[in-house]
């Protein structure tokens, strides 16, 4: 292709989630992709086919194009790279505080091992100052607002929606060689502007993200309160133009993963550097920290405060479907929080132990199997397939939460159980069922 002609090579330092699905993506498109981590024992599980994330597709997508990708821990490799990101995943702690130090020390690694004519591209998110900051007089560096969402980030990758790019100068011509790979991956709108002002874009965002959560959450709840309910009222806000058909307007458990909260967290800081007003961001955090315990609070209401001793089973783990990640997990704060419970988990993708007092399961049955109360927590596919009989068959008790209805309520409560879900009042068995 004519992008792989421009560009013959490109690099990619930093082989964690971002890195790695955004360099197989690049070599999907036909260039040959220089992958470094200093991370040899890293390097060598990658070669060796063993991946550190899960999505869709990505493990396909590494076989099919293993002659365009070289993985690898040496530096030296990178200079023949005539483009290089720089994309390490930026961890967060329980503040939302980003750790920049590996990704200032991988940038450091770039601009010792690259060619003064190669385009270097900041890819992880950073706060606002931090390319300026980190920019070298006579090189060329550039920051690209990442468009990862865990579960899609191969898609994401494939086919980005625009391209936001910030610049040193916005008068200055983005590099020939440069525009040719973003243009190679679907031809997506290119958004040149200033360092900041791109920075602050994704932090801009991922707050409308989190106030359209919000919103969902908010007057969801109320609907479980009114008779009303959500999934009704949600159609009418996509066809309202100033909202928009790709809206975010579907309730959860309040704000899971990493990014979303770290923006927030930038936000408040920031507003409080300069004496802004911030209370509405403080409010999405309070909403989202009501919102994560939501089926904590229905099995207390429902079974926890005249059950001597409940048998829950808690179906996944992970924050959302389609990946490994647990971090802010709904389900895992709940776990937790139901210690003196028989609590049993299953999920398709974690492995690790998230209580030392939760049993894990091997299947879905073997989960189920003798539970008071079942919590659907994660919308895996593989759980949008229950059969509410099997349920009934399964189980000893009769609640069942269903936050993202992945299972027929109707189906349900006709069975015998009692069903509850995010944004609508819940469905009772009819009471000659359970006398």
């Amino acid at each position: 292709m004519s992008g792989a002609e421009a560009s013959p090579c490109v690099g990619f330092v930093g082989m964690t989630h971002l890195g790695l699905v955004s360099s197989v993506a690049g070599a999907e498109r036909g260039f040959d992709m220089v992958c470094f981590d200093p991370d040899a024992a890293l390097i060598g599980r990658i070669a060796a086919g063993m991946l550190p994330v899960v999505e869709p597709d990505l493990e396909a997508l590494v076989v099919r194009n293993a002659q365009h990708l070289a993985f690898t821990a040496d530096p030296q490799a990178l200079r023949g790279c005539a483009v290089v990101y720089i994309a390490p995943d930026v961890a967060t702690d329980d503040q939302g505080r980003s750790d920049l130090a590996t990704l200032e020390r991988l940038l450091a690694i770039a601009f010792d091992n690259t060619a003064e004519d190669t385009v270097l591209v900041v890819l992880s998110q950073v706060p606002p100052g931090f390319t300026r900051a980190h920019q070298r007089s006579g090189r060329t560096l550039i920051y690209q607002v990442e468009t990862l969402i865990f579960g899609r980030a191969v898609e994401r990758a494939l086919y980005p929606e625009r391209t936001i790019i910030g610049l040193d100068d916005t008068s200055q011509r983005l590099p020939p060689v440069y525009r040719a790979y973003l243009t190679a991956h679907g031809d997506p709108p290119l958004l040149p502007m200033r360092y900041e002002s791109a920075e602050l874009a994704k932090i801009s965002i991922n707050c409308c993200l989190v106030a359209s959560v919000s919103v969902a959450n908010t007057l969801g709840e109320l609907c479980e309160h009114l008779g009303a309910d959500w999934s009704e009222i949600a159609p009418a806000l996509k066809l309202d133009r100033r909202i928009g058909p790709y809206s975010y307007l579907t309730p959860g458990l309040g704000i899971a993963g990493g990014n979303l909260e770290r923006d927030l967290a930038t936000v408040l800081r920031l507003s409080a550097e300069f004496g802004t007003d911030a209370g509405v961001v403080d409010a999405w955090l309070a909403n989202s920290r009501h919102r994560q315990q939501w089926a904590f609070d229905v099995l207390e209401a429902e079974l926890l405060t005249h059950a001597a001793t409940p048998r829950i089973a808690v179906l996944g783990l992970a924050y959302k479907e389609n990946t490994h990640s647990i971090k802010n997990s709904a389900a895992v704060a709940l776990v937790r929080r139901l210690a003196s419970c028989e609590v049993t988990v299953f999920d398709p993708i974690v492995t690790v132990d998230v209580a030392p007092a939760a049993r894990r399961a091997s299947s879905l049955p073997e989960c189920i199997a003798g539970a008071d109360a079942v919590a659907i927590m994660t919308p895996w596919p593989e759980f949008k397939g229950l059969d509410p009989a099997a349920i009934v068959r399964e189980m000893r008790g009769r609640l069942v939460l269903d936050p993202y209805r992945l299972i027929d309520g109707t189906a349900v409560a006709t069975l015998g159980l009692d069903y509850f879900t995010l944004g609508a009042p819940p469905l009772r068995a009819p009471r000659h069922l359970n006398a």
